[in-house]
């Protein structure tokens, strides 16, 4: 890596002692254990849903936040715990959050309410802050030789793309054998090799001058997190509203307030910022974030029409579509191995701009692709896209580690799993919100369904969803007019948002190959 590009003190940072490698690649392996459990947890719980509802009587309200109370906590303290790892240490903070995350996940999957439900997922939020930034962070100080570095982003990348791909399998296989707990429970014995061998395999590391914890600092990036995530959530599941508009607006303030706050705190020189903002300065971390954001925003907005084409127009299942799904799961995970010996003949900015225009092919093949043809295009292009979004991940989330001093990996890495949040929920919060405004628009229900203005009718105009609903209790021949009115409506609305989205990756390969072009290949 060029000096240039290099955070300035990035070549003083303390080296850490000589380790045999066996022990580099076991502490690796033991850090892939929280990894495979954050993926598996974020995908598994979707399908034990019904069971909970059943089981204890939930509302669609109580549901809403079974879902949202984890992501949302999650969100909100990632920053401040990325920052608190650096001053503690992050073995520490792992272990801490690890064995928090078991301990609440084994109580609640006894839950016997929904309120404790929602209470446990907050709690494993909490606890799920410390375990992805700081398995990030420790790759950096364990694997400070670039090479080996990249290899283990790329193991720790394919860990959760393959923990994504094994929740829905698991989860559905536990709720039908074992009861909804059973998805909670898991988490027990997939954390214990952690626990019983990463104090002694795992090194630590911390900032060697860390300053005091700010906590004003910490409330205020709470303040922030908290309501945007909501704010964007309830967009993509509601569209435009009062309430999601004004949680963006608090988050926004709250956001300009934890800026100025780190600005003064690092101007004074006398209380360390929470988060160092001298690192967006970077052009490499600040474009590999960028990459890393709009990666998941393009996997998660087509993930989004994708399962409702699936189980809404095909019929199929929900395990039936995540097993579909599967391949391309795995294609993430080869591309992004396959990107690290790519790194030693191409300069990673290219390999990470070749990523998303291949992400921006998926999008291609769907804008102009036929969606009557059966669900085989549509898999094809999230095989396509899949490629893309493991080659740019793996290599931003490198870039973005090498760029950083490694007393200040925590905090970068907490910052590139806040981007993936935030990705995530802006892929389906913007294409949701335009599938579903298009679909609206477009939809033109037979003249004796939209005439008899029943709430199904309307529920039909409203949805995909509600269409099929309705198309179900009407007679043959009106009840196929519905579902073609209703497939016609959707692929206008997957056309459009698709050709966006095509434009919007393609935009963003142009940007990483301009701004990272100088980034030279690996020795």
């Amino acid at each position: 890596m060029s000096t240039t590009f290099l955070h300035p003190t990035a070549r003083t940072a303390t080296a850490p002692e000589p380790r045999a490698p066996w022990r580099d690649w076991l502490a690796l392996t033991l850090l892939m254990f929280p990894v495979l459990l954050v993926a598996v947890d974020n995908t598994a719980l979707t399908f034990a849903l019904p069971a909970i509802a059943r089981s204890l009587n939930a509302t669609g309200v109580e549901l809403l936040w079974i879902v949202d109370a984890y992501p949302l906590v999650l969100a909100g303290l990632l920053v401040a715990m990325g920052s608190l790892g650096d001053k503690i240490g992050r073995r520490r903070l792992l272990l801490v959050g690890s064995t928090g995350f078991a301990a609440v996940s084994a109580v609640t999957a006894f839950a016997p309410g929904p309120e404790w439900l929602i209470a446990g997922r907050a709690g494993l939020g909490f606890f799920g802050a410390m375990l992805m930034p700081s398995t990030l962070s420790l790759i950096r100080n364990i694997f400070p030789e670039p090479n080996r570095r990249r290899l283990a982003v790329a193991i720790w990348a394919a860990g959760f793309s393959g923990g994504a791909a094994l929740g829905p399998i698991l989860g559905g296989w536990l709720v039908e054998h074992l009861w909804w707990g059973a998805v909670l429970l898991v988490a027990v014995p997939i954390i214990l090799p952690l626990l019983a061998l990463g104090p002694a395999l795992i090194p630590e590391s911390r900032d060697p001058k860390p300053g005091p914890v700010d906590v004003p600092s910490i409330v205020l990036s709470l303040l922030a997190m908290v309501p945007a995530v909501y704010g964007i959530k309830m967009l993509a599941t509601h569209g435009p509203a009062p309430e999601p508009l004004a949680a963006l607006g608090i988050g926004l303030l709250m956001g300009y307030a934890f800026v100025r706050r780190q600005r003064r705190l690092a101007a004074a020189e006398s209380t360390a910022p929470l988060l160092d903002l001298g690192l967006f300065g970077n052009p490499v971390f600040s474009t590999a974030i960028t990459a890393n954001v709009l990666a998941l925003f393009s996997y998660n907005g087509f993930i989004l029409f994708l399962a409702q084409h699936l189980q809404l127009l095909e019929g199929q299942s929900p395990s039936e579509s995540g097993l579909a799904m599967v391949p391309a799961l795995a294609a993430t995970v080869v591309a992004g191995l396959l990107a690290v010996p790519l790194v030693r003949r191409v300069r990673p900015g290219f390999v990470v701009a070749g990523g998303l225009l291949l992400s921006a092919g998926g999008y291609a093949l769907v804008a102009v692709g036929d969606h009557d043809a059966g669900p085989g295009m549509l898999l094809a292009a999230l095989l396509v896209l899949c490629l893309g979004v493991g080659a740019a991940e793996t290599i931003s989330n490198d870039l973005i580690l090498g760029a950083v001093p490694a007393a200040k990996s925590g905090a970068a890495a907490a910052i590139s799993e806040t981007g993936y949040e935030i990705g995530s929920l802006l892929g389906t919060a913007i294409l949701g919100s335009i599938l579903t405004a298009s679909y609206q628009r477009n939809l033109q229900l037979p003249a004796d369904v939209a005439s008899a203005g029943t709430g199904a009718a309307h529920q039909a105009g409203e949805t995909l969803a509600g269409a099929t609903e309705l198309a179900q209790s009407l007679p043959a021949p009106l009840a196929e007019a519905v579902t073609a009115a209703a497939r016609t409506a959707f692929d206008s609305g997957v056309h459009i948002t698709s050709t966006i989205a095509l434009v919007l990756m393609a935009g963003a390969a142009v940007l990483a190959a301009v701004v990272l072009r100088k980034v030279p290949t690996a020795a």
